[in-house]
């Protein structure tokens, strides 16, 4: 069996695989609240130790693990960007019991998985030039802004991780340079990306326009906000037309993001596509459909034709990571020597 997770800042999602056929097979999977657990070892542990509907795992059988991990990964060890934790892949091993523990950066892991997707897994936004080959991109917004280069060597790509999401977010209108000079005030500091196009993006998008724009805010939206997650009610409320506020701050949001994306494109030169990860994207499918992305993807002035024939797609399936994670670890450990499950499933 593998072991995989995807460490993000407010869940931590934990799968076992097996493989059937060459094919990555789930066994189970849990999610949990990562500000619960004092520790990652705390919450592998609780995951493996099973419950009513699952027996407890055997350490035994596990032939390896790999944890995709918001931030840099140095030497097997990083501290994480969105949660008060450090880890190091050897202490992993030894507390955990499992011989081979890998660390990896949670968009790395997205791009070990996208090979892995069924074709219903991924939604075409701009279809560019589907014949086309060569490096990709891979932005996530989610609780933070997560960016990879997927680099093709002529047979396959291969995940570069970056912190690309944390560069200086560039204004590209009056209303963005207003809500640059908000943030830097609010923040008493320095923008990315980040702060615009994520989770807590959102948040201080809608704060801009209630502060200095001095949109509407209804009482009932008020209520709703302090009882429900406001993400989801500013994301709700903007595609189904019942908040102006909402509507205003999921168009900055597409924007931005679409904006990224086409540097990000830029900048690896992704004739074979933008992927767009994240839990965001695939749970806004109207607003990502309704032109605001796309007009700030394929803003490049002199390069807009390049952009056109990019493809832009939206990975729907919320266990790429795992996916990725898992073929990770199970390549990584037959190199090493414990033989490759994967093969050996292939009949």
């Amino acid at each position: 069996m593998i072991l995989a997770g995807d460490v993000g800042g407010t869940k931590v999602h934990l799968a076992l695989y097996d493989f059937e056929n060459g094919r990555l097979h789930p066994l189970r999977d849990e999610k949990y609240p990562a500000g619960h657990f004092a520790s990652l070892d705390d919450v592998i542990n609780m995951f493996l130790a099973g419950d009513a509907q699952h027996p407890p795992t055997k350490r035994d059988q596990i032939l390896a693990a790999c944890f995709g991990c918001p931030g840099p990964v140095r030497d097997g060890r990083l501290k994480l960007t969105n949660l008060p934790w450090t880890l190091d892949a050897r202490d992993l091993s030894r507390s955990l019991s499992i011989k081979h523990v890998f660390l990896i950066n949670d968009l790395e892991a997205n791009g070990y998985g996208i090979p892995e997707l069924a074709p219903d897994q991924i939604h075409t936004l701009s279809a560019g030039d589907p014949e086309a080959t060569g490096h990709r991109g891979l932005v996530s917004a989610g609780t933070g802004l997560g960016e990879a280069l997927l680099i093709w060597n002529g047979r396959k790509h291969s995940p570069i991780p970056s912190e690309g999401g944390h560069c200086d977010f560039a204004p590209r209108s009056a209303r963005e340079v207003a809500l640059l000079e908000y943030l830097l005030s609010t923040l008493k500091g320095r923008v990315s990306f980040e702060r615009v196009v994520s989770g807590l993006g959102l948040g201080n998008i809608y704060s801009f326009l209630r502060d200095v724009e001095k949109l509407d805010q209804p009482n009932w939206l008020c209520e709703r906000m302090k009882t429900e997650d406001p993400n989801v009610v500013i994301g709700e409320c903007a595609e189904d037309g019942s908040s102006s506020i909402c509507f205003e701050t999921m168009k900055i949001f597409a924007s931005a993001y679409g904006a990224e994306a086409g540097n990000l494109a830029l900048k690896v030169l992704a004739t074979g596509g933008i992927y767009l990860g994240g839990g965001i994207a695939p749970k806004r499918l109207k607003t990502m459909q309704n032109g605001f992305f796309m007009q700030a993807f394929l803003d490049k002035g002199r390069m807009s034709a390049l952009l056109q024939s990019i493809p832009v797609r939206i990975i729907l399936d919320d266990t790429c990571a795992l996916l990725g994670a898992a073929g990770y670890a199970e390549a990584r450990a037959a190199e090493l020597g414990s033989g490759s499950e994967r093969a050996a499933s292939v009949k």
